[in-house]
């Protein structure tokens, strides 16, 4: 019945907006995109929260191989709210989320009071990297509409990748300041689990045993070995190529397997914003980030010192 009433929702927004003025229509597509999240949101054990680009889908993935290997479930089927839960009843409900039209929903845009007593996943990742990310992202696999409701940059804009991360709509500065506003309620959060993309690389194991538990599950070596070989860059760029996981939608899957940039799994690497940018805009956007960003998730120049 819910995904009867969500697609008649849907279609009705889309009717409703073409007679509006772009502004409203935005406004009545975020409050449905919202109701929507806002209903999973009340029905989840778990959430997993993130800035878009930091890693989700992949996490999405290995979650999804681990309860593979736990349940015995098809492999080319990736986790969705509860398309799993469906399949075997001890698997919980995660909602993921970019924490963007839940807030606009419920109207704590200021802070995090939607997950003080949710137990939540984190995932973080180095906002420059983020931010270039989301250049791909944009450039190559946003839909048009999507670009104008959110405030990015015009469908098609000649830019260059610096100009896009200088944006103060969707840029670095605006990702700094999403991470702030986490930072500022960290301590609030009942059940938290903070996840950095940089560990998850480097540790794919060692994290994954950490989110394993934190679902309240065992954390077997030898699946938390079969996942981490599973979710590799390499294996999943194979598998978008073959369009493995069709069946869960375009949420893995290339917009031409021609053309790397249009990969969901395209470089995935630390630090990779260097190879986009001068010495001086690197020197500029780590200086943004090193004033701006608040000490809370190893980024600035400061943690890193203390970290040595």
């Amino acid at each position: 019945m819910h995904m009867i009433i969500k697609r008649l929702t849907k279609w009705l927004v889309r009717a409703i907006c073409i007679f509006l003025p772009e502004a409203k229509a935005h406004e009545l597509e975020r409050w449905r995109r919202g109701r929507e999240e806002f209903w999973k949101y009340n029905r989840c054990q778990y959430i997993f929260a993130s800035y878009g680009k930091s890693g989700r889908t992949w996490v999405r993935v290995m979650i999804s191989r681990y309860f593979q290997l736990v349940y015995k479930l098809p492999d080319n089927i990736l986790m969705g709210f509860d398309n799993y839960t469906r399949l075997n009843k001890d698997i919980p409900k995660i909602f993921f989320t970019h924490d963007n039209y839940l807030r606009g929903f419920t109207g704590n845009v200021d802070s995090k009071k939607d997950f003080y007593k949710k137990k939540t996943v984190l995932l973080v990742r180095n906002p420059i990297d983020v931010a270039v990310s989301q250049f791909f992202q944009w450039k190559y696999r946003m839909r048009p509409e999507k670009k104008a409701m959110n405030k990015y940059p015009e469908h098609e804009a000649n830019i260059s990748v610096y100009d896009f991360v200088k944006d103060e709509n969707q840029g670095l500065s605006h990702i700094i300041e999403f991470m702030n506003n986490w930072a500022r309620e960290l301590s609030k959060i009942e059940h938290l689990l903070v996840v950095r993309y940089e560990d998850l690389r480097s540790s794919p194991e060692r994290e994954m045993g950490r989110i394993v538990e934190f679902l309240g599950m065992e954390a077997n070596e030898d699946y938390l070995k079969d996942t981490a070989e599973f979710a590799s860059v390499e294996n999943l760029r194979k598998k978008e190529q073959e369009n493995y996981f069709w069946r869960s939608g375009s949420r893995v899957q290339a917009k031409d397997v021609n053309d790397p940039n249009t990969f969901k799994v395209r470089k995935a690497k630390v630090g990779g914003y260097r190879d986009y940018f001068d010495d001086d805009q690197v020197a500029e956007l780590e200086g943004m980030v090193d004033s701006r960003l608040l000490p809370a998730f190893g980024y600035t120049a400061a943690e890193e010192k203390g970290a040595r």
